[in-house]
């Protein structure tokens, strides 16, 4: 089992006991800020699970069906749960709406305190392996399942606050106002998460300074080129262009360019299969 695939599990351990916690805490207090925190984390557990099966499956070598690879599952998963945070926070919002027209009491509240306290601590040890490993094997996927529990992280510390400052000066209306909160914050999270996740579904190109190296290498070489293109495709690139070479140059020479050119921009981008057109120079 690799390294994303033993981090995917991890997130959905830790995002389990979560909830259990949080659940029981919302339940036995009536708090619905609890309670949102308690169906974030059920996303969260969604999303990790999303997150497990496809950095597995983004790991299939390419077969006849899939010249390319499999790397994209990791951005169909990051889109599917961008989906899942954005109907998440809408129930939340609507559940808070209904609890400040029709007011509660809530109970218990120093357990609910424990609990959020319990869980930011959790998710920010969790989170940050996630982005550790997510840097290491860019993985879009557990980058987005790092972004949910960072946000986690911010909405629980933010319940418990709420929850003190109803403990203080007695006014309940603070917990659905502080769910409504959460649920902006969750809004925000989609929507960046939709955007990293689509982005390379359209065949976005790579990023400036990845783009720069590779002109780098060949213009180190000495040569002209035109029509580079590049594609990503969950952590594995591709890039194809036109190398300018004298028309008189002996093909074993031009094969020989051709590799070494290939190999120094593997050796400075990783995951990347690069493509050469030759063609004769000025034409």
């Amino acid at each position: 089992m690799n390294e994303k695939v033993r981090t995917a599990r991890l997130s959905i351990l830790s995002n389990s006991g979560l909830i259990i916690m949080k659940l029981l805490a919302g339940l036995f207090s009536g708090s619905v800020s609890i309670i949102s925190e308690a169906i974030h984390s059920g996303m969260d557990l969604l999303a990790a699970i999303i997150a497990f099966f496809s950095v597995k499956m983004s790991d299939t070598p390419p077969d006849k069906e899939h010249p390319y690879g499999h790397g994209k599952f990791e951005n169909v998963s990051g889109v599917i749960e961008a989906v899942l945070i954005f109907v998440a926070a809408g129930w939340i919002i609507f559940e808070s709406i209904h609890k400040i027209m029709v007011p509660a009491p809530v109970s218990n509240i120093e357990i609910g305190a424990i609990v959020m306290t319990v869980s930011a601590v959790v998710n920010f040890f969790v989170s940050r392996k996630l982005y550790q490993v997510a840097k290491k094997t860019d993985s879009i996927a557990l980058e987005a399942d790092a972004l949910h529990l960072k946000t986690d992280v911010y909405t629980s510390v933010g319940v418990a606050i709420g929850l003190l400052l109803i403990w203080i000066t007695g006014w309940h209306f603070l917990d659905p106002v502080v769910a409504i909160f959460v649920a902006i914050l969750i809004i925000k999270e989609s929507y960046e998460l939709l955007r990293n996740a689509y982005s390379p579904l359209l065949d976005s190109s790579l990023t400036n300074d990845e783009t720069q190296i590779i002109s780098e290498v060949i213009q180190k070489k000495g040569f002209a080129f035109h029509n580079l293109r590049t594609r990503k495709s969950g952590h594995y690139r591709f890039a194809d262009l036109h190398l300018s070479l004298p028309e008189n140059m002996a093909l074993k020479d031009v094969h020989f360019i051709c590799d070494e050119i290939e190999q120094e921009i593997r050796g400075r981008i990783n995951n990347i299969e690069v493509h050469i057109h030759v063609e004769p120079a000025g034409q």
